[in-house]
């Protein structure tokens, strides 16, 4: 949600009223209430400054995010599609489809459980073609 300047002077103004009428009825003379007022109101803009740059850095920030999220890989093609080291890319076209498949849920976040049951496989079977992978990209870049 955006800073809003206005509002929130508004709600420091009737907070530092409330504040500075307690004050007068316990006796405080006006010159402390004044240096109080001052310093509050220093502290105010210096919190206003801060929260006008943080809306400032997180709208930029989400602009560079925006611009750099790559598209979802969804399918065994666009996993291939995604891979920019040639190398790897030369590895893992040679894999065969199931362990791609297997390679492509991992990524997505889903569970060797998962995995292996929406592919009607054990899980032993989804470790074991999960680290043969591993040590052919291993053998590859060695």
């Amino acid at each position: 949600m955006a800073y809003n300047k206005a509002k929130e002077e508004k709600k420091w103004q009737l907070w530092k009223e409330a504040e500075e009428k307690q004050l007068r009825k316990l006796g405080v003379d006006e010159s402390t209430i004044e240096t109080l007022r001052s310093h509050d109101w220093a502290i105010f803009n210096s919190d206003r400054r801060y929260y006008q740059r943080m809306q400032e850095a997180g709208t930029y920030l989400e602009g560079v995010a925006d611009d750099m999220q790559q598209p979802e890989i969804k399918t065994i093609q666009d996993f291939l599609n995604s891979i920019e080291n040639q190398q790897l890319y030369q590895v893992l076209i040679n894999v065969d489809k199931l362990t791609l498949q297997i390679a492509l849920m991992k990524i997505q976040g889903y569970s060797t459980r998962e995995i292996a049951h929406s592919l009607d496989i054990t899980e032993k079977a989804v470790y074991r073609r999960l680290d043969r992978l591993k040590e052919k990209i291993k053998k590859f870049f060695e």
